[in-house]
């Protein structure tokens, strides 16, 4: 269980995989972005 190990956080660590082990970090939508405040509601 090391560098070489593909099923252990360190071996995806070092090959540059994802996986079970080492999930991706999604990006969240900051909720200013989502809210535009400059609009203004038609009447």
């Amino acid at each position: 269980m090391g560098k070489g190990d593909k099923k252990t956080k360190r071996g995806k660590i070092n090959s540059g995989t994802f996986g079970a082990r080492r999930p991706r970090i999604k990006k969240r939508i900051k909720p200013e972005a989502k809210i535009n405040i400059n609009k203004k509601a038609k009447a």
